[in-house]
């Protein structure tokens, strides 16, 4: 048989010598995996439309109870902390709309800890789509939706009730307080994954910190102590979800005396709160040794 000669041609582009994405790569592995296993539930939810909508409503109204509780306070007094229905509702429109997106995103992440218990997050590590976006899709609950239309409604409401100063700063200033504040859920929802890493069982912390901080926020920062106007402001900075943002629109000081230009630090504030999140994620995933099961 005659020899053949091999020629040069280009390195193999996949499989077990593929190049490392970079982290732009990775990141678009990862939003498109979440679309694929989003979209995945989305249609199994969609098979049975009757129970979506009422599953729909439902939450519209189990999570329209707290602003229902705010509205019966405000049967008894005129204002709280200073702040009048209306003030208070744009502070409870713009952290619900905020946490519900996050809650619709990324609520599944306290569900790790179970993962890891029972090992069945040793599936997700064999897939080729990172592992964060698998357990923030997986089970993916469109009737979250809810929450954000409510938080949505309530937002509309107050923002047509006040007589505020508008101006382009100002209205940009309200979907960009939406999203940032978003991302800050976010980050805390990722980093108590991470922590369940090591406590195992630590769902209850981490939504002590995301249902916890969104009931919080919903009431005005004057009726809280200064320390923890201070703790939540430099140390977990949840009052950059709506407090800081809002007493801007509002025309009223800052209670721990913040500048004007801190209203527009959110973007800023959810990146600098998303870097140690995603660190402490990756470290999670590194020491994670199974269940040996």
């Amino acid at each position: 048989m005659a020899d053949r000669t091999t020629l040069p041609g280009p390195a193999p582009t996949g499989g077990l010598f593929a190049p490392a994405p970079g982290p732009a790569g990775r990141a678009w592995e990862g939003l498109r995996g979440y679309g694929l296993i989003a979209l995945m539930w989305v249609r199994a939810t969609m098979t049975y439309r009757a129970s979506f909508a009422l599953m729909l409503v439902g939450n519209m109204a189990i999570t329209g109870l707290d602003f229902a509780g705010i509205y019966l306070m405000f049967r008894h007094v005129d204002v709280l902390g200073g702040f009048t229905l209306p003030e208070v509702a744009l502070l409870y429109g713009l952290c619900s709309t905020s946490f519900g997106l996050t809650d619709l995103l990324m609520g599944n992440t306290d569900r790790l800890g179970a993962r890891v218990r029972d090992g069945s997050l040793d599936t997700m590590l064999v897939r080729p789509v990172p592992v964060l976006a698998q357990v923030a899709a997986d089970r993916f609950a469109l009737r979250r939706l809810g929450r954000v239309v409510q938080g949505l409604v309530v937002l509309g409401w107050a923002l047509t009730a006040l007589d505020l100063e508008w101006t382009p700063a100002r209205v940009l200033l309200v979907p960009v307080t939406v999203l940032a504040g978003t991302a800050i859920f976010s980050a805390v929802m990722v980093a108590g994954a991470a922590f369940q890493f090591v406590a195992g069982d630590a769902a209850e912390v981490q939504n002590s910190f995301t249902y916890g901080g969104n009931t919080m926020l919903q009431y005005p920062p004057t009726v809280f102590a200064r320390d923890l106007l201070r703790a939540v402001t430099f140390v977990l900075p949840l009052a950059f979800v709506n407090w800081v943002p809002a007493l801007h629109l509002l025309g009223r000081p800052d209670p721990l005396g913040l500048p004007g230009w801190a209203a527009y630090a959110s973007p800023l504030v959810a990146f600098a709160v998303f870097v140690p999140a995603s660190l402490a994620w990756r470290a999670g995933v590194r020491s994670y040794r199974s269940t040996g099961s």
